[in-house]
């Protein structure tokens, strides 16, 4: 849940034309970043008692296991680097790459759930769902009128054709 809320500010930025939300997404994503970390954290010490071996052949036994590693492994540079300083460091458009692993990391979270459940797939297909209109909104939805990103400037000589 926490991996969708982030990615739905945008959209909802466009929808509701309301862009002080933007200052939302942040904090969201450092939530979605420690519940998964309290998550992975839980796993390690209550269910298998910090034992390596046994965690390593439960990894190779259970995929859903590998896709919420992989979750949390793509929010990890994402949590480092949601400072002000570190977009300074990186430089914006450097910084905007690296925060594109929130995809690979929402659908890693989707696929966690979705292998987890036995049998009553509807609340992954749900996640599934939300998360397959959230990038639809974002890749294909751009809204009509003004751009995202602003294109190149468009010269017209005088006189001339175009």
């Amino acid at each position: 849940r926490f991996l969708l809320l982030p990615l739905a500010i945008t959209p909802a930025r466009r929808l509701l034309k309301a862009p002080g939300l933007i200052r939302y997404r942040r904090m969201l994503g450092l939530f979605a970043f420690f519940y998964g970390a309290l998550h992975f954290v839980t796993y390690i010490w209550l269910d298998k008692f910090f034992d390596l071996p046994e965690m390593l052949k439960d990894i190779a036994k259970r995929r859903f296991i590998t896709a919420g590693a992989l979750a949390l492994l793509a929010m990890t540079p994402l949590a480092i680097t949601s400072t002000a300083g570190w977009i300074r460091r990186l430089g914006g458009r450097n910084w905007q790459r690296l925060h594109r692993l929130v995809y690979v990391s929402a659908a890693a979270g989707v696929v966690h759930y979705w292998w987890l459940v036995k049998s009553d797939i509807r609340a992954p297909a749900a996640y599934a769902a939300a998360l397959a209109i959230l990038l639809c909104l974002r890749f294909v939805g751009r809204p009509s009128g003004r751009p995202d990103r602003p294109g190149p400037a468009v010269r017209f000589a005088p006189g001339g054709s175009g």
